[in-house]
């Protein structure tokens, strides 16, 4: 006998492709379900139980053989297979420690959409954060120089903070997308943006991104000198390692960790834990020095694609076992704290 289900099949759909993100499945699975999910969902109630009826939901454009399966459950109240199988697989915990921590996060300030190189729209990032329970999720798609992730041009930026303000009018209040950017740190240490733009940011991330094998005495210099623009509030991924993942790994960028943390303190800049599972940045040594100088911190998912806003938990616990006060991290401020912070 199926189990009951109530959840109605495009919400069926967008859980079946989140747990496929939060399992670090493949892209192309996760783009047949969201897609179908974008099929069905201005349609009426009564014309998709109608296709599931006649055997027609194939013919809708975007829903295929799998796709339908699941709507066809969940239309008729049944749990989907393919849905239950995921929740067992994918739907646990990710971690053995980081939840405590992980309950006291307001938000998170490091997240891409498909307007640079995330896989979903601005609106799907929004609305998972708000299903995480978040307060507030900072939308920081990348900057101009980075056009491998189509970074956002100043016009492209601009068309975007509208797209932000009407995603928050329509969602009402309970919860705020942010308007942000991750910017590149440029060879001298400059930000990859517009003054005039940043100014119009409430939060903005800054990291290396080119060159990363540069001498460790001219990094340095680079880096301190983006944590002091006072523009930056967050320093992102400051390693720029990666220790797995399907693009290979890469050592660290070699800088004085002392002068940049010790900067970060003096401009009130936060130092990024990055809870991507290939990132683990910074490594843990790092980590500690950051803590023992006196950085602030925001634990970030930097997220491509909606099912990664969980990872969250990851650098939660890399945090705990770092013996770091909840008070030091600055996303679990209230939102008018946060903003005070950042603009003040």
């Amino acid at each position: 006998m199926s189990e009951p289900y109530d959840g109605g099949p495009v919400a069926a759909l967008r859980r079946i492709a989140f747990l496929l993100e939060r399992g670090r499945e493949d892209t192309f699975k996760v783009k047949a379900f969201r897609k179908a999910a974008a099929a069905i969902l201005p349609l009426p109630p009564e014309q998709v139980a109608a296709a599931v009826a006649d055997g027609t939901l194939t013919d809708i454009p975007g829903v295929g053989a799998s796709t339908a399966k699941v709507i066809s459950a969940a239309a008729r109240g049944e749990l989907p297979d393919r849905l239950a199988e995921l929740e067992r697989e994918h739907g646990g915990p990710l971690t053995g420690a980081g939840a405590d921590l992980r309950a006291a996060l307001r938000g998170d300030l490091h997240s891409h959409s498909d307007w640079s190189d995330g896989g979903s729209p601005i609106e799907e990032m929004a609305f998972t954060a708000i299903e995480l329970g978040h307060d507030y999720l900072v939308l920081t798609d990348h900057s101009p120089r980075l056009t491998v992730a189509r970074g956002l041009s100043p016009e492209r930026l601009a068309r975007q903070l509208d797209v932000v303000e009407a995603v928050n009018a329509h969602l009402g209040g309970e919860f705020t997308l942010l308007k942000g950017i991750e910017v590149d740190i440029l060879d001298d240490g400059a930000l990859d943006q517009e003054d005039a733009l940043l100014a119009r940011l409430d939060l903005r991330v800054a990291s290396v991104h080119s060159k990363l094998k540069m001498d460790a005495a001219d990094m340095t210099t680079r880096m301190v000198a983006a944590v002091r623009n006072p523009f930056t509030n967050v320093l992102g991924h400051c390693t720029g390692r990666m220790v797995t993942g399907n693009r290979g790994t890469r050592p660290e960028s070699r800088f004085d960790a002392r002068a940049v943390f010790e900067a970060c303190v003096e401009s009130n800049t936060a130092v990024e834990i990055n809870s991507r599972p290939e990132r683990r940045d910074p490594p843990t040594r790092l980590l500690e020095l950051a803590r023992d100088i006196g950085c602030l911190f925001s634990i970030d998912s930097d997220a491509h694609a909606p099912g990664q806003l969980d990872f969250q938990v990851y650098g939660c616990e890399r945090a705990e076992e770092a013996g770091i006060d909840a008070e030091r991290i600055v996303n679990t401020w209230p939102q008018e704290r946060l903003l005070a912070w950042a603009n003040g």
